[in-house]
């Protein structure tokens, strides 16, 4: 009877073993969300606070050459946008669109100037692309 239990036991721990180390594999089987850009809209950048200490987007302001493109990524759990001009008076040039988290927009630069941009569903959101 002894026999039997010990039998038992090491077979219900020797189970939970097995089925603890297949879930561990598949769990570091997942890719893991890389996305690497050169403005991030910071994590609680949903929340007013972030332009108190110009973390919104960062860099806040941005400079490149003309003729290269610029890649913003969403790393708030919240949607965001990256929309040209000031809010409530959008210019038109580029919008992303709402954009989950760990989505990108990318836009290229042609033409050297000041490019004022914007979250529309957060107004507090503002950034800067200097081109030169």
């Amino acid at each position: 009877m002894i026999i039997i239990g010990i039998v038992t036991v090491y077979a219900i721990i020797m189970t939970g073993l097995v089925i603890f180390a297949s879930s561990k594999e598949k769990i570091s089987e997942e890719p893991e969300i890389v996305v690497s850009g050169d403005v991030i809209m910071s994590t609680k950048s949903s929340r007013p606070g972030c332009e108190e200490t110009d973390r919104c987007y960062i860099p806040s302001v941005f400079d490149i050459n003309s003729g290269n493109q610029v890649t913003w990524v969403n790393e708030d759990s919240a949607f965001h946008s990256v929309t040209s001009g000031f809010y409530g008076e959008p210019s038109d040039l580029f919008d992303s669109g709402h954009l989950d988290p760990y989505e990108s927009f990318t836009f290229n630069f042609d033409e050297k100037g000041t490019y004022d941009y914007f979250c529309t569903l957060h107004p507090w959101m503002k950034g800067q692309v200097l081109v030169g």
